[in-house]
């Protein structure tokens, strides 16, 4: 179901509990009977009707409120959580190590989008050199993805130099990613197959990726690509002037709006 419709049957549900609470209470002592209920329903519905903006101003503040409440949890898992997002050694390093800003992107290798944000993180790696950018696998677009997901951890454990290669390989190859699909792209940048077969029996491999799943879940991230850049959660390929801007404004004072 749309979210705009969850929110409007939340809403409506609102108002209408509202109502019968304010009827619970002009009424005397005991609770409303059927038919008083009934009457009160049909006024309820009556008024709603004559004054539909009602609804959808409830909607909105709704709405407004989920928003809200929702940044205050993300800020409070980002403050808890820093350690893990910005410096577990489960994600990959790529751009600076010892940079003074940190990007940390979710991504999955079956995402069209990531495919699409592909170039823009390039693009700031390499115009930036005092960024430090932190991939972490997030497959949440089906067998395949994990597969994929599975095969880059291998390649971070055996050949972490070769990851970002790897990485741009695969990610912007065309068709469906999966452990095969992954296996060659490996093959194609110099990595040793044998070694990559290998290392997928090692119990870090599903640590990792449990690891960005529990953080990306903290964080209420749900989709690809997203993005930890000082204090928020940027949602989506947003482009490369967007980043841009976020990371200078985090260098001018630590947040990604001064």
């Amino acid at each position: 179901m749309p979210t705009f419709l969850r929110a409007g049957r939340r809403a409506l549900a609102a108002v209408i509990a509202t109502g019968f609470m304010l009827g619970a209470a002009i009424a005397p002592a005991s609770a409303l009977d059927d038919a008083q209920r009934k009457e009160f329903e049909g006024v309820i519905r009556d008024y709603l009707l004559k004054n539909p903006e009602v609804i959808q101003e409830a909607i909105m503040e709704l709405q407004k409120r989920q928003a809200a409440a929702e940044a205050s949890q993300r800020q409070q898992a980002l403050t808890e959580l820093k350690p893990l997002v910005f410096d577990s050694p489960r994600g990959t390093v790529v751009g600076n190590p010892k940079g003074d800003v940190t990007l940390v992107e979710f991504f999955d290798y079956n995402c069209g989008y990531c495919k699409k944000a592909l170039g823009d993180l390039v693009e700031l790696v390499k115009s930036d050199n005092k960024l430090k950018v932190v991939l972490k696998e997030f497959p949440v677009l089906g067998p395949g993805s994990v597969e994929a997901a599975r095969v880059a951890v291998a390649v971070r454990l055996t050949a972490p130099d070769k990851y970002f290669a790897f990485h741009q390989k695969l990610l912007g190859d065309r068709g469906q990613a999966n452990k095969a699909k992954a296996l060659e792209a490996a093959g194609e940048v110099g990595i040793d197959k044998a070694a990559l077969e290998k290392a997928l029996a090692n119990p870090e491999i599903d640590a990792t990726l449990q690891e960005s799943l529990q953080l990306a879940d903290a964080l209420g991230i749900d989709g690809t690509p997203s993005y930890v850049l000082g204090d928020s959660v940027i949602v989506g390929a947003v482009g490369h002037d967007q980043i841009r801007n976020a990371i200078q404004s985090v260098r001018n004072c630590g947040k990604t709006q001064c």
